[in-house]
């Protein structure tokens, strides 16, 4: 079961936070995009190389302190091709280094299309005789809006690749107010997305009690997150907006159970941008991450006691 597999990281590292590898340009260092333009000139090959440089040395200075990274494919998307085939270099890179990989992807389509998705980013796409793998995630993140049909393709590919998915429940946004928080009869919207992914994961719980469908709770919202912990105790958690977006760790250990376990924080501009805040202009931006990632890791450990 591959939660199964980063509970275990997140135990041997004392760590439940997820590094968010959500690069634009601007955020690399000027010395590495001044490399890059001077051998690309100022195209999106020179952005997206300078941009792989940057997450491989963000990758080895954190591969021994967090246990997981998640890239946001919209960032890779805006640089073509170039970005897409560096997210995949990115995705590689990282899970040489051991790291778990969470696909922020949050696709929500249907039948053939859900299918195909599942394959690029999970699964194997066929050429000829050959079933080759593409992106290979370990997780990917859905959008179960569209109800079971988005999901059921990926839950295939789980189950034949050992991989994992995670669902938007109660997302970190503010406007999320105006859908997850109306009624559904006596219930919010947010729980009963929340028991649906209960339902399409059945009965595929590993050893640490998990399923193979987690939720996506923002760290915004503590109360809902403490609902939803009582409503889904099989359920990993995906939990964002923790430091830029507002989220403390006072907030977000409602997401944990009473061993510590099923749940992981994101952390993606607080550790990435460590380096704005140094004056060295970026030539420490590895120290300053790693940095930036222990002081997280301290801080939610404050609230929330490995079993």
């Amino acid at each position: 079961m591959s939660f199964d597999i980063l509970q275990k990281k997140i135990i041997e590292k004392r760590n439940p936070t997820i590094a968010g590898l959500d690069a634009r340009v601007e955020y690399v260092p000027p010395h590495i995009l001044k490399e890059s333009i001077a051998r690309y000139g100022e195209t999106l090959q020179a952005g997206a190389e300078a941009i792989y440089t940057f997450n491989c040395g963000l990758i080895d200075a954190l591969c021994d302190v967090v246990p997981a990274v998640k890239p946001q494919s919209a960032y890779y998307e805006n640089l073509g091709w170039r970005g897409m085939e560096l997210l995949e270099r990115t995705i590689q890179y990282a899970k040489s280094k051991g790291l778990y990989v969470v696909a922020d992807i949050k696709r929500g389509d249907i039948g053939t299309t859900a299918t195909a998705y599942s394959e690029a980013w999970l699964g194997r796409s066929v050429v000829g005789s050959t079933a080759l793998p593409v992106f290979d995630a370990d997780c990917v993140t859905l959008n179960g809006y569209m109800g079971a049909d988005a999901i059921r393709p990926f839950l295939k590919d789980c189950e034949r690749y050992d991989k994992c998915v995670i669902v938007l429940v109660r997302t970190s946004n503010q406007s999320a107010v105006e859908l997850q928080d109306k009624l559904c009869g006596e219930k919010h919207i947010y729980e009963v997305m929340g028991e649906l992914t209960q339902d399409w994961a059945g009965d595929s719980v590993g050893a640490y009690g998990y399923s193979r469908i987690g939720a996506v709770t923002g760290a915004t919202y503590p109360e809902q997150i403490k609902t939803l912990r009582a409503q889904l105790p099989h359920t990993f958690f995906l939990v964002p907006g923790y430091g830029a977006q507002g989220g403390t760790a006072e907030d977000v250990q409602y997401a944990f159970d009473a061993r510590g376990c099923g749940a992981i924080v994101n952390s993606s501009r607080g550790i990435m941008c460590a380096w704005q805040k140094t004056g060295k202009d970026g030539l420490d931006y590895q120290e300053a991450a790693r940095a930036a990632a222990i002081a997280m890791r301290e801080d939610i450990c404050r609230f929330v006691n490995f079993a």
